[in-house]
């Protein structure tokens, strides 16, 4: 196995429009599900465990239920990241499916759902104990969290009959533990690679190395940060991963990194790759 995991973009849609995250100039598209079954076929020797998500909200996928399914006959683990606004639509599919692993919620999402919070809560109460539940909010550069998701946290909290104790746990450690597949993480808000946020030329970063992300188009790129398709490393639904593992770009993008060194660039404008600086 060469990948710990591999993103995959069943859509590029999304029910929502949250300011933190960059908005798309890709046309809207869905992979068909032989598309998907090609993919899985493709990758499969490379990794045991695929995220659901680049850009786009997974659980608008309408055949949701028959890609998880083609999941647990290849015996693939598949972790979610969703904004939970349709959970409540799409519990009764996930519930039954023994491939899913992990299920990412993130509370700090921009929508005017009423009853938004208890809706998740009560549809993560039907998924399987075996089922990792991680509620995610963004923090502050200080670690703290802002007054709308101290809010959301301390709803958190009442659901789940837990003390303001908590509170002062979370401020110290980036996860705490609810029950015992029930996590609360907290991360620092990232930024999206963009025009004018130059870095430095030197860096490092396991893009490409640890991790793929493959796009609704079938377009592979080298991290799940790469949302319009900058580094095209090839076409899954055209090329074999074994030779787009055997390109120019994608081995000259390693070397790079294994020599400190950052050439393309969407990485000269990366932040996120500062996380992985000793």
């Amino acid at each position: 196995m060469k990948f710990s995991k591999i993103y995959v973009e069943l859509t590029n849609r999304c029910n929502l429009q949250c300011s933190f995250c960059s908005q798309s100039n890709r046309p809207y598209r869905d992979l068909s599900l032989e598309e998907f079954a090609h993919i899985l076929k493709e990758i499969s020797p490379y990794t045991k465990n695929i995220y659901l998500h680049v850009k786009g909200e997974p659980l608008l996928y309408p055949r949701l239920d028959e890609v998880l399914t083609l999941c647990d006959v290849h015996n693939i683990k598949v972790s979610i990241t969703s904004n939970g606004t349709l959970l409540d639509k799409k519990v009764a599919i996930l519930k039954h499916h023994p491939c899913l692993k992990q299920l990412n919620l993130s509370l700090h999402c921009e929508n005017n759902k009423k009853n938004y919070l208890e809706s998740i809560f009560a549809s993560v109460e039907q998924i399987p104990e075996q089922v990792t539940i991680i509620y995610r909010f963004w923090a502050l550069p200080s670690g703290k969290l802002d007054t709308k998701n101290l809010h959301l946290f301390q709803t958190l909290l009442h659901w789940y009959h837990q003390s303001e104790d908590i509170c002062q746990e979370f401020q110290r450690t980036k996860n705490v533990k609810l029950t015992s597949h029930i996590y609360i993480d907290r991360e620092q808000r990232f930024v999206w690679p963009s025009e004018g946020n130059n870095q430095t030329k030197r860096g490092y970063c396991l893009g490409g190395k640890t991790h793929l992300g493959i796009l609704s188009d079938g377009s592979v790129v080298p991290c799940c940060l790469d949302g319009e398709g900058e580094i095209i490393l090839g076409n899954l639904l055209q090329t074999s991963l074994c030779d787009i593992l055997q390109s120019e770009r994608y081995q000259k993008l390693i070397k790079s990194f294994q020599e400190q060194k950052v050439v393309e660039p969407l990485c000269l404008r990366c932040e996120y790759r500062n996380r992985f600086q000793d």
